[in-house]
């Protein structure tokens, strides 16, 4: 058997990748912006092939993830502004802070003994106390502040209403936010039928999706997971429509909606 290789090996290709006169074109001319896109859609893969159940491909999407920490880590390098060891270094350093209840010592080697133990709750609040320190050393006090903007909206909603809700700011039950869609379902219908302002119309459906993904989080749901999977099921039932008319030989375009309306409804008592 071949020798394996390594990430000694992985970051050797990205310098040859990158190199001036003998490496790839498309590689050379990258930058830290221009590769973000990039990473964002490997990080998806990952999740789409863990979300779908498919483990035999998840080494290979994690490889394709990790190929984006050595390319940026390469870039770094070129520019002076940190090699690989300082983010190995720096990621190290952080859990270990942010885990006092495993490395009691501050240190990697140190451990916790049976009488050291933590219930989760405290495990949970000396996170959180933690970094919220931590914040306040890069200058952001604000309960809000550094949550990133470029996050997906959904997700952006979800972390806004997290960090709102740790410090009391959130609602008593499912039953409350329930109502306050409700409340605002309303208010997109009066809006609708006003039809003053498209602008009005669309505050209020953001207010809508908004109270949405509040129940998502109250219920410990992840509102991104939750759509992707109301994704593949409008896919999954869509295409058993198409299959269905392709088989009869009938043009979806001059179909009834009647007759798609059935076969949807096939395709759900099919369980897709």
């Amino acid at each position: 058997m071949s020798k394996k290789y390594s990430i000694e090996d992985l970051q050797y290709l990205m310098s040859r990748l990158r190199d001036p006169e003998t490496g790839c074109p498309w590689d050379i001319k990258q930058s830290f912006t221009s590769i973000v896109p990039s990473t964002i859609e490997e990080a998806y893969e990952v999740a789409d092939t863990i979300e779908r159940g498919d483990f035999a491909h998840l080494q290979e999407e994690l490889g394709d993830l990790l190929f984006q920490v050595i390319f940026y880590s390469q870039l770094g390098k070129e520019e002076g502004l940190f090699v690989w060891d300082d983010v190995v270094h720096g990621l190290t350093k952080k859990l270990v802070r942010r885990h006092p209840h495993v490395f009691p010592e501050g240190t990697l080697d140190s451990k916790v003994t049976n009488n050291d133990a933590n219930t989760e709750a405290q495990i949970k609040a000396s996170w959180e106390e933690i970094k919220k320190e931590e914040r306040l050393q890069k200058g952001s006090a604000g309960v809000l502040d550094d949550v990133p903007v470029n996050l997906p909206s959904l997700s952006r909603a979800a972390k806004l209403q997290k960090r709102a809700a740790k410090v009391g700011f959130d609602w008593a039950d499912a039953k409350q936010i329930l109502a306050k869609i409700k409340e605002e379902v309303a208010e997109l219908e009066s809006e609708m039928q006003a039809a003053e302002s498209s602008q009005e119309v669309m505050d209020e459906l953001g207010d809508v999706i908004f109270s949405c993904v509040n129940l998502a989080r109250f219920l410990n749901k992840d509102p991104e997971a939750i759509v992707r999977a109301s994704n593949r099921k409008f896919e999954g039932r869509f295409r058993y429509i198409e299959r269905s008319l392709s088989a009869a030989k009938k043009d979806i375009s001059e179909t009834p909606i009647e007759e798609m309306e059935s076969l949807w409804q096939e395709a759900k008592s099919e369980g897709l």
